[in-house]
């Protein structure tokens, strides 16, 4: 089996994806990405969460967001799992999607994985919408299978924290779906703005690309993803699928290209 790694600035998620399963996620875990854990911690760490599948590994992919967690991820694998094949996406690995930006060198790793799913699984055009606590990032498949660029904006947690920060009479609230967008206090009016302000912004911004790429709106696999995408799927009307594994299945796709 292979373990994926996806590191982002908050959160990294862990899977552990069954090759002879055609790649089916068989265990997944979150756990806080802090850039003070030591190579050594986050072997403790993972053969804590592995102990019962440790021994079925055969082989590890890493991407990350984080270049102090990456250095410490590089070490912890060289010294604690020297037998198991490893691929880490950076520039330089092979990825098997063109990246048609600016500078390709700067585009995230994890939105090229995402972005190399969509195009793989389903082919374009394609946008992926990737639900993070620190940003939600919009990535575009051009009807070639290129990966085209895209939007970053503002996470819904980050987005809660400032509010909560810089609001004199607001609070930090649980991020939950209130009763109606209309709200009838302040909790709810925050969880109103929270959820369906970004929704709004996700239907506009979709609305926009899929114009810009001047194709009809239902030719384009509009996908959702990330550890928040279930609080506002629902609510927009321009999803055509949820795969909460997108990134751990574009890990998976990098590592058989490159072992």
């Amino acid at each position: 089996m292979l373990l994926a790694a996806d590191i982002g600035n908050a959160h990294t998620v862990l899977g552990l994806l069954d090759e002879a399963r055609d790649g089916t996620v068989v265990a997944e875990w979150r756990v806080a990405t802090d850039d003070r854990r030591t190579a050594d911690e986050w072997a403790v760490l993972l053969r804590g969460l592995l102990a019962e599948w440790l021994d079925a590994v055969g082989g590890i992919a890493v991407c990350s967001t984080v270049p102090s967690v990456l250095h410490e991820w590089r070490e912890m694998v060289g010294r604690h799992f020297p037998d198991l094949p490893r691929v880490i996406v950076e520039p330089g690995v092979r990825t098997g999607i063109p990246v048609r930006t600016d500078n390709p060198r700067e585009v995230g790793s994890d939105r090229i994985l995402n972005a190399l799913a969509v195009a793989t699984d389903l082919g374009g055009p394609a946008i992926v919408v990737d639900f993070g606590g620190t940003a939600t990032t919009f990535d575009v498949v051009d009807p070639a299978g290129q990966y085209v660029g895209g939007a970053i904006a503002p996470g819904l947690e980050i987005s809660l924290e400032a509010l909560g920060r810089r609001g004199a009479q607001l609070r930090k609230v649980e991020l939950l779906r209130p009763r109606s967008v209309v709200a009838k206090n302040t909790v709810e009016a925050i969880q109103s703005g929270m959820v369906f302000g970004v929704a709004a912004q996700v239907e506009g911004l979709v609305a926009r690309m899929v114009a810009e790429l001047g194709v009809a709106a239902g030719d384009v696999h509009v996908v959702a993803t990330g550890y928040l995408a279930p609080l506002v799927v629902d609510e927009c009307a321009c999803f055509t699928e949820h795969r909460p594994h997108l990134t751990l299945r574009g890990l998976e796709l990098v590592f058989a290209r490159n072992t």
